[in-house]
C-alpha cells in the first residue's frame, strides 16, 4: 500500500470537515482506508456505496448500480461481527440491493 497515498486520503478526511465525504471522492477515499482499515472506514464506504447506488448518474445502468451494492453487501459483510455499524449497513445494502431486483430505488 503506497502510504503517500493513505496520507493524502487521510488529509482529505480532515480538509473536508465533514462526518461523511460523500461522491466520488468519498469513494476514492474510503475505498482506499478500507484497505488500510475496515473496521474504522468499512461502514462509511458502505454508506458511500449505497448512496452512490442510487444516484441520477446510474440510475439508467443497472450493472454499474448493482456492482456498487454488490460491493458495498460484500465490505458490510467483512465487518467484523462486534463493529457497532455492521448490522446497520448490512441491512441498508441489502435493502438497497432488494430495490434494486424489485426496480426501484432506496
Amino acid at each position: 500500500m503506497d502510504q503517500e497515498m493513505v496520507m493524502r486520503a487521510r488529509v482529505a478526511l480532515l480538509s473536508a470537515n465533514q462526518r461523511v465525504v460523500r461522491g466520488a471522492e468519498g469513494l476514492r477515499i474510503y475505498r482506499l482506508l478500507t484497505q488500510v482499515e475496515p473496521e474504522v472506514y468499512g461502514s462509511k464506504l458502505v454508506y458511500v456505496l449505497v448512496e452512490a447506488g442510487a444516484s441520477p448518474r446510474v440510475r439508467d445502468l443497472p450493472e454499474q448500480r448493482r456492482a456498487l451494492l454488490e460491493e458495498a453487501v460484500k465490505v458490510a459483510s467483512a465487518l467484523s461481527d462486534a463493529n457497532p455499524y455492521r448490522e446497520k449497513m448490512l441491512s441498508r445494502a441489502l435493502a438497497a440491493e432488494r430495490a434494486l431486483g424489485e426496480g426501484r430505488t432506496v
